[in-house]
């Protein structure tokens, strides 16, 4: 297989990536959205996929393992993205008596809760993520950054591929 043949597929996961954030950051900055703790997280599944293919496309590695390691390093960020995508989409869905209490703010949290915490709170405690602020096409914002961690996890599964293929 062609060392190159990584690069462009490494590329085109860190452009996704820029546009997930682009789309993230309008609607924060220009549409007036503030994030929710899950949203962080979400950003921060999506920063650190694209950080990784970022890497991958410098680096370019020629050989199974390399590939392998961006690939699956991609995917576990992918997946984690998708896995707290899938849980907001998930809280949005509950009935109103169903929807956990909401805990302090991120910004607390963060400040006096060591990270496990933070993380632990935030995933089963977050209360104000179940509001739906915004629909496009009848779809809240957590429902399209699922769609778009879906749509994301070919690249990291491509990269695995072409490890296999090697």
């Amino acid at each position: 297989m062609n060392q190159a043949a990584l690069r462009p597929v490494a590329l085109a996961g860190l452009v996704f990536c820029v546009l997930m954030m682009a789309v993230a950051l309008g609607l924060e900055h220009i549409g007036g959205f503030e994030p929710c703790p899950l949203c962080v997280f979400q950003r921060v599944a999506v920063i650190v996929a694209g950080l990784i293919f970022a890497v991958a496309a410098i680096h370019n590695p020629g050989g199974k393992v390399g590939a392998g390691i961006y690939g699956a390093l991609g995917l576990a960020a992918v997946g984690t993205g998708a896995f707290i995508a899938g849980r907001h989409v998930w809280l949005q869905s509950l009935p109103a008596d169903q929807v956990p209490s909401c805990g302090p703010g991120l910004d607390y949290m963060m400040d006096v809760l060591p990270m496990r915490d933070v993380i632990s709170m935030v995933l089963n405690s977050s209360g104000e993520c179940a509001e739906i602020d915004f629909m496009f096409l009848g779809f809240s914002l957590p429902a399209w950054t699922l769609l778009g961690f879906v749509i994301l996890a070919l690249v990291p599964l491509r990269m695995l591929w072409l490890a296999i293929k090697r």
